[in-house]
């Protein structure tokens, strides 16, 4: 089922993350489909609070992967710095996929030949500076 919501501002950003978490159905995997400055990690940092954490949520580009701690662990990953698929084995991406933890993935484009069949895709639309649309399939 697909599911669209747009925001005005980033005051609405909890509601998304909200949503997101309600959709996910059983599924651990939720691929974040977005240009670059869509606010990916700021919608991942908001479901991170969601679910209890507090620890800082920060773009992984250069470590590619970062845990935080709340209700669950949350493993978020930032496929940008990534040129083929097969690169993310040598980190073992394929046991962070599989853990039944949820994970969290920007640029999951570079990675798609490992992603499980059921992730979950969020696509984010950049409708104005502050504006998006979210489409969570």
């Amino acid at each position: 089922m697909e599911r669209i919501i747009e925001i005005e501002s980033l005051d609405e950003l909890d509601k998304v993350a909200r949503m997101v978490l309600e959709s996910l159905d059983g599924r651990t995997v939720v691929a974040f489909d977005a240009p670059m400055g869509a606010g990916k990690t700021t919608l991942i940092s908001r479901i991170a609070k969601e679910l209890g954490s507090e620890d800082d949520v920060t773009s992984p580009t250069f470590a590619i992967v970062n845990q935080y701690e709340g209700q669950r662990t949350i493993y978020h990953f930032d496929m940008y710095r990534i040129d083929r698929w097969e690169e993310a084995l040598d980190f073992g991406s394929e046991e962070y996929l599989s853990s039944g933890e949820l994970c969290l993935v920007e640029w999951p484009e570079k990675i798609e030949p490992l992603l499980p069949d059921d992730t979950m895709v969020v696509k984010i639309e950049i409708l104005s500076d502050t504006a998006r649309r979210f489409v969570i399939r």
